[in-house]
Order: structure tokens, then C-alpha cells, then sequence
């Protein structure tokens, strides 16, 4: 496990095709289906394509991505997942974060964004960050808001044509 970064409550570590069903799980959440759409991963065969062609290929192209979050108090859990993605529509990395429900809404997401923000500026030199959510979303606004993000606009970035609402912070 190739750990990024330990909080007081949590583990946050790279993700590996180990993890797919992991993936398989949170990508099929309540949550994830309504706020960040169905990715159509319905097999761990399919998560594990995701993870090569997404959240892996960005470890080695950009150097970060998306992490798993696990609890300190049982390592061999994962819970979430909290990380950044860089996107060829925007110019800056966004934040992304979904817990399992069980884990909503205990503050884990605050938790790994805050140590996923700081790595971003200490490890990788990233200066500002986006965040994109649906304005339905307001548990996710909620949290942009308390992690310091401003709203900036709203902008349409998929082929679905839904318009989401777009937050930036400044690293200082």
C-alpha cells in the first residue's frame, strides 16, 4: 500500500487493481449514481478497467489522482475516496470525494480533502483548485464551502448537458 498521506483518523493511500471491487461498491453507491452519475461499472473486470485507464494512468502521468480512504482504526477497509483529477476542459485540477454511505456525513470527506489540498501545494506545486458539483448536491456544497472553495460559475463541461456549478481555491 503506497500510503499518501495519514490523518488522525484516516489512511489516505494510491489505489490498486486490487481495490476494483472497492470501486466496483462506491461506484454503484445511492450517492455516486445521483450526484456523480452512473460510470456503467457493473463488474469488477470493468472497475479494474477503470482504475487502469483513469485513476492509475493519472498516478503516472500527473503524479496524483484519486486516492482511497481508509480508517486508521482498520487499514484493511476502504471508505472512500478523495483525490484530484485533472481535466482536459479545465484548466486547473478539481477535488473529488464520495464515501460509502455508511461513511457520510462523519466528516472523512472534510478530513481527506483538507490532506489531499495540502499534498496538492507541497508535493505537486498546485497553486489552485477546482471543484465541480451539481447544485442539487448540497451536502457537496456545504463542504467546498467549509474547505474554502468560492463559487464561480456555472459551466456545462459533459455531453449530458447538465450544468454544474464550478468552485475555485487559491493554495496559499
Amino acid at each position: 500500500m503506497k500510503i499518501i498521506v495519514k490523518t488522525s483518523r484516516l489512511i489516505i493511500s494510491k489505489a490498486t487493481l486490487k481495490d476494483a471491487p472497492f470501486f466496483l461498491e462506491i461506484m454503484n453507491s445511492p450517492n455516486w449514481i445521483k450526484y456523480i452519475g452512473d460510470r456503467n461499472v457493473k463488474t469488477v473486470k470493468e472497475a479494474e478497467t477503470y482504475l487502469e485507464k483513469g485513476i492509475i494512468k493519472s498516478y503516472h502521468e500527473r503524479g496524483y489522482g484519486f486516492y482511497k480512504v481508509a480508517l486508521k482504526s482498520n487499514p484493511s477497509a476502504t471508505i472512500g475516496i478523495c483525490g484530484l483529477i485533472k481535466r482536459e476542459e479545465l484548466e486547473i485540477p478539481d477535488l473529488g470525494f464520495a464515501m460509502l454511505p455508511l461513511y457520510e456525513g462523519i466528516g472523512y470527506g472534510y478530513e481527506s480533502s483538507v490532506s489531499v489540498l495540502e499534498e496538492a501545494k507541497k508535493k505537486f506545486g498546485i497553486t489552485k483548485v477546482g471543484a465541480i458539483t451539481l447544485q442539487s448536491n448540497l451536502n457537496s456544497i456545504k463542504l467546498l464551502e467549509k474547505l474554502g472553495f468560492s463559487f464561480e460559475k456555472r459551466i456545462k463541461l459533459f455531453d449530458d448537458d447538465q450544468e454544474l456549478l464550478f468552485f475555485v481555491k487559491e493554495l496559499l
